[in-house]
C-alpha cells in the first residue's frame, strides 16, 4: 500500500504545483523554478557573456546551466557538478560528486585543467533541510564557505561570483570574506525567491588575488 503523504507535504505540493514560477519553467522548458532567480540577476547586471568559462556547483537539476549555455550562444564553456545525477544537457560538461568530498573537489578541478580558468563562479547548493536551524545553517554556511573558496582558487583575476546563501549564524564573517576577495559584493533578493525563505544571493564582483 502506497504510504500516505503528511499534511505539511501535501501542502507544499499544493503550493509548489500553484506556483506561477514553476508553471513558467514548464511552458519555458526550465528544468527548474530557480532559472528565474538567475535571469533577474544576470539581466540587471550583465552577469554572463559569450566566451565565458562557468562552473556552476549544486546544478540539479540543470536549470542554471541550461540558461548559461543559451546566453552564451554557442560560444563559451560550462561545467555543472552535483551530488545527484543530471540528465545530459547539449553545451555542458556534467560531473557527478558531492563537493565537499576533497576527491570530487579535485576531479573538478583537474577537469577544468588548472588555476585561474573560471570567468564565472555560480552556486545554488543548498544541504537537505532538516527544519533545525541549528543543524541546517551551519550545513549550508559550510556549503558557502566551500564555494567561495574554491572560487578564490580558480577565478580568473577580475572573474564574477554568484551563490545562494542563507541568512543568519556565519553570514556576516561570509560577507566580510568575499568583501576582502572582492571590488564589489552586494545582496540580491530575486522576485522568484520565496517571501519567507531566509535565502539570498550574495553576487561578488571583480575578483582580485589576496
Amino acid at each position: 500500500m502506497a504510504k500516505k503523504r503528511s499534511a505539511s507535504s501535501s501542502r507544499w505540493l499544493a503550493e509548489h504545483e500553484a506556483d506561477p514560477y514553476v508553471k513558467a519553467a514548464r511552458q519555458a522548458g526550465w528544468r527548474s523554478r530557480a532559472v528565474f532567480k538567475l535571469e533577474e540577476i544576470d539581466l540587471k547586471e550583465r552577469l554572463i557573456k559569450p566566451g565565458q568559462c562557468i562552473v556552476d556547483l549544486g546544478a540539479a537539476p540543470g536549470g542554471w546551466c541550461q540558461y548559461a549555455v543559451k546566453r552564451q550562444r554557442g560560444n563559451g564553456r560550462v561545467v555543472g557538478l552535483d551530488i545527484l545525477p543530471i540528465d545530459p544537457l547539449d553545451g555542458v560538461e556534467l560531473i557527478q560528486g558531492d563537493f565537499r568530498e576533497e576527491s570530487i573537489l579535485h576531479a573538478l578541478e583537474d577537469h577544468l585543467g588548472g588555476e585561474r580558468q573560471v570567468d564565472l563562479v555560480l552556486s545554488d547548493m543548498a544541504p537537505n533541510m532538516r527544519g533545525v536551524s541549528a543543524a541546517d545553517q551551519p550545513a549550508a554556511m559550510f556549503l558557502a564557505e566551500l564555494a567561495v573558496d574554491f572560487a578564490g582558487r580558480q577565478l580568473k583575476p577580475g572573474g564574477d561570483f554568484l551563490a545562494k546563501v542563507f541568512q543568519g549564524e556565519g553570514f556576516d564573517d561570509l560577507l566580510a570574506d568575499l568583501r576582502n576577495r572582492f571590488a564589489k559584493v552586494s545582496i540580491k533578493k530575486p522576485k522568484a525567491s520565496r517571501d519567507r525563505s531566509r535565502e539570498v544571493y550574495l553576487l561578488a564582483r571583480d575578483h582580485r588575488l589576496v
